[in-house]
């Protein structure tokens, strides 16, 4: 069989779980709205709860779907969550009870942290050397989930607030049967892991990641990138509404502008600057793209230098599958589930705590009483956390002969 199917199910996957998030993000007001018969008030708080509820499940079991897969092998874990998140997008489809909303998006985040298997199954199948090309590809679909999600949910919302979820649910489904057919297993009985409870949460996992040569502080530069980085869809709308004077559609151009940017430079970018400068070089070049951007959104008063910007802030977004290569050279064949299903919780530790940040800090500089008025305030506190992670990483200690999967060995 053409190893072009089974990574062509994966990256579906992958955009089948960022497309699930986006899916129903135009519909929610108005499903909340019918369910909880409350105001667009009451509404845009439980829209808060339930984004955040997704979030904390992912960081919660993003390690123990990833240690299952170490496990049980990739092929169960990635088919059985889809099946299920089909089944959990049926459910919200006809819910009318909010706790069924609730219950929904809780089984939905616990699903959607696949992506950790997801990127696991990249790391068994590519060669160590085009590994951060392979990350690459994870997370161009993941971005453009993000970038397809809202515009089919608009599109599908004008037949209803339901509509999205039969949607969501058909693809899940769909892509169930997809993979049944083509995905083939990749861990083999010698290579499964014991699962071990003590690994499977965030915590646990985290101290034995750390135990290996050098991970610790990578994944330190990892939080504080992932931080600064999520600035963008905490504050953007905000930004630019108070900066630029731009209305929703110009707002919807330029995320769209954004996201297509992101997508061409994790699809194809990625590979060339790895093979040009390696992983390590790559990660100092996405750090500099990401300090210049920030720097001058956090000063800028002209719209359209904003706008002819984003190409350039979007060449940041190779970090993140580079530092995915350094470190998966650096994790055993037994623990590569184990290693993304930490990214996976990084990831939506910054979703929690970056949108809670950077929107007090717009607050704090954009009221009317505030000493200082600089919308591009948080802009300016992401240069201070993406500095800070550049600094990290060119003065970590080099541990050339930690290389797990270039040599083959296995955790002692």
């Amino acid at each position: 069989m053409s190893s072009r199917l089974p990574t062509a199910f994966i990256l579906i996957t992958v955009m089948i779980d960022a497309m699930g998030i986006g899916i129903i993000i135009p519909v929610m007001p108005e499903l909340i709205m019918d369910i909880d018969g409350g105001t667009l008030a009451s509404a845009a708080l439980w829209g808060g709860v339930l984004t955040s509820l997704f979030a904390v499940m992912q960081f919660l079991f993003g390690p123990m779907i990833g240690n299952l897969s170490d496990r049980f092998g990739r092929r169960p874990i990635l088919l059985g969550s889809l099946l299920i998140l089909a089944l959990d997008y049926l459910v919200m489809a006809v819910a009318h009870a909010m706790w069924l909303l609730v219950l929904g998006r809780l089984v939905g985040g616990i699903m959607a942290a696949t992506q950790s298997t997801a990127a696991a199954f990249m790391a068994d199948t590519s060669p160590p050397e085009k590994r951060g090309a392979g990350f690459g590809l994870v997370s161009a679909a993941f971005g453009m989930g993000f970038v397809l999600g809202p515009v089919i949910g608009g599109f599908l919302g004008d037949l209803g607030p339901r509509a999205p979820f039969h949607a969501a649910a058909t693809l899940a489904f769909a892509n169930f049967l997809f993979g049944w057919a083509v995905l083939p297993e990749t861990i083999t009985p010698d290579r499964a892991r014991p699962f071990v409870w003590a690994r499977a949460n965030p915590f646990g996992a985290l101290r034995q990641i750390r135990a290996l040569p050098g991970l610790g502080r990578l994944l330190v530069v990892l939080l504080l990138y992932q931080l600064a980085f999520n600035v963008y869809p905490a504050v953007w709308s905000y930004f630019t509404t108070a900066a630029f004077g731009w209305d929703p559609s110009m707002i919807g151009l330029s995320l769209g502008i954004f996201g297509i940017s992101i997508f061409a430079v994790q699809a194809g970018l990625i590979g060339l600057a790895i093979s040009r400068l390696g992983e390590a070089g790559t990660v100092v070049l996405a750090l500099g793209f990401a300090i210049l951007s920030f720097a001058v959104l956090g000063v800028i008063s002209n719209g359209w230098l904003a706008l002819a910007l984003t190409p350039v802030s979007a060449l940041a977004a190779m970090c993140v599958p580079a530092l995915q290569a350094i470190m998966s050279r650096r994790t055993p064949h037994d623990a590569q589930g184990e290693l993304q299903g930490i990214f996976t919780s990084v990831g939506a530790l910054a979703m929690i705590i970056s949108p809670l940040m950077m929107t007090n800090i717009f607050a704090a500089f954009t009221k009317p009483d505030a000493p200082l008025t600089l919308p591009g305030a948080p802009f300016l506190a992401a240069l201070v956390l993406v500095t800070l992670g550049l600094v990290l990483f060119l003065t970590r200690r080099r541990h050339a002969s930690a290389d797990y999967v270039a040599t083959g060995r296995n955790r002692p």
